[in-house]
């Protein structure tokens, strides 16, 4: 019977890990047609994604975009069917959005529009008052709900953590498990990793509630720069140590796991980049400063190259230090004291090329002499630059958050002139 029930379990993992990859292999596919606009290619791929997807949330999106393609070819009763389906089946509430999705143009004269429009249960997204803005726990107290069953069966932990935590996600942890999990085998993994790493952070996690106060502050001091500001629900989640916080149209994600340092949790099972990444528990409040700048980067100018992803990331840093107090990334600018001009003078060579690869997110080529990430530091660099040049203080960081030009904005910041002066 142990055997019989071993071999189960054994099919069962691995039966789940190739239906994640069967999702994402299907939804790459999708995409990848999509992009290139061929829409009859795409539609059928996202309609096989959501046939075999792990939980609703992932068919709401994938049935979504199906609709958007059948729109687009203009076969409108199987988009009324997958609209329908992702707003009566699957709870889609985001009526802004739809309102306004141009691929989906095509459907507003049909009779069937606006029943559907006038059927969706709108949740709030963002206010424009920061001191009504949402700070939600809720998976987090998910989690270690979840956690608690694990140790007690760990031979379902998958099954527990896919009913008991991901099943029941806010929209906050459907957005991070998407771009930033992918697969519950995945994500367990990871907890069977860092099995002391997990077992001590559930005292820590559960902090938030008394720092919210400072992250309302750090609100309403960027209100006062920038009147247009919306403040979106904030959402803290548990995740798989893939991200310490996002911004999606749902709002912000703050990965607490990875924002929750203190000498009571054990590093030793964690990777150097893992290490050098962790962030201390009193430096939550600037990781959401950090990200709630990222939900207002809506109006930037769209382009591949280097310069723009660290001013995008750098922004984020430099704004967020001037309404928290700190910027979410202080290691990096300790590590460049002294290395100005060599850094600088690197990041030249690849800014106007697609290299952000070499400079954001690429924890890979972190080592125990040079961090990942710089990227975001030269960014920083330039914005403070830029910021430190504006008579109108209001007005630089208008022109920050609404860049059309990236070579104009550097220019205008003189901080290579700023750099050779060190």
């Amino acid at each position: 019977m142990y055997a019989r029930f071993l071999t189960f379990l054994v099919f069962y993992l691995i039966s789940s890990q190739l239906q994640a990859q069967l999702v994402n292999t299907l939804r790459w596919k999708a995409d990848s047609s999509y992009n290139t606009k061929s829409f009859a290619v795409a539609a059928p791929f996202y309609v096989q994604a959501g046939e075999v997807a792990e939980f609703p949330f992932q068919r709401k999106r994938v049935y979504y975009d199906a609709g958007c393609c059948y729109a687009l070819l203009g076969q409108i009763d199987l988009a009324f069917k997958y609209l329908t389906l992702v707003v009566k089946t699957y709870g889609y509430d985001n009526l802004a959005n739809i309102e306004k999705d141009a691929d989906l143009k095509a459907l507003h004269t049909d009779k069937r529009w606006l029943p559907l429009l006038n059927s969706i249960k709108p949740n709030p997204i963002y206010t424009d008052d920061p001191r009504k803005a949402r700070l939600i726990t809720t998976d987090v107290h998910n989690f270690w709900e979840a956690y608690n069953q694990v140790l007690k069966d760990t031979s379902r932990r998958m099954q527990i953590y896919r009913d008991q935590y991901l099943a029941r996600a806010t929209p906050g942890l459907q957005d991070y498990y998407e771009y930033k999990i992918r697969t519950l085998a995945k994500f367990v993994k990871s907890q069977e990793k860092l099995p002391k790493f997990y077992a001590s952070l559930r005292p820590n996690t559960l902090k938030v509630e008394a720092q919210k106060p400072q992250m309302i502050d750090s609100f309403i001091k960027f209100k006062e720069l920038y009147p247009a500001a919306k403040f979106p629900n904030v959402y803290f989640v548990i995740g798989s140590f893939s991200s310490g916080g996002t911004s999606t149209s749902n709002g912000l994600i703050i990965g607490l796991d990875q924002n929750c340092r203190t000498p009571a949790v054990p590093t030793d099972e964690l990777t150097l980049w893992q290490k050098n990444n962790f962030s201390n528990l009193s430096e939550l409040p600037h990781i959401v400063a950090h990200e709630l700048i990222h939900f207002q980067q809506g109006s930037l100018a769209n382009d591949t190259t280097l310069l723009r992803a660290a001013l995008v990331e750098g922004m984020a840093d430099f704004l967020g230090e001037l309404i928290s107090g700190k910027t979410a990334n202080s290691r990096l600018g300790v590590y460049a004291k002294g290395r100005e001009k060599q850094i600088w003078a690197d990041f030249k060579k690849e800014m106007y090329l697609n290299r952000a690869s070499n400079w954001i997110a690429n924890s890979a080529q972190e080592t125990a002499d040079k961090p990942a990430d710089l990227g975001y530091w030269v960014g920083y660099l330039i914005c403070k630059a830029y910021y430190d040049e504006a008579a109108d203080k209001k007005q630089a960081v208008y022109d920050m958050l609404n860049i059309k030009d990236y070579r104009q904005f550097l220019e205008r910041s003189r901080v290579e002139e700023k750099i050779e002066c060190l």
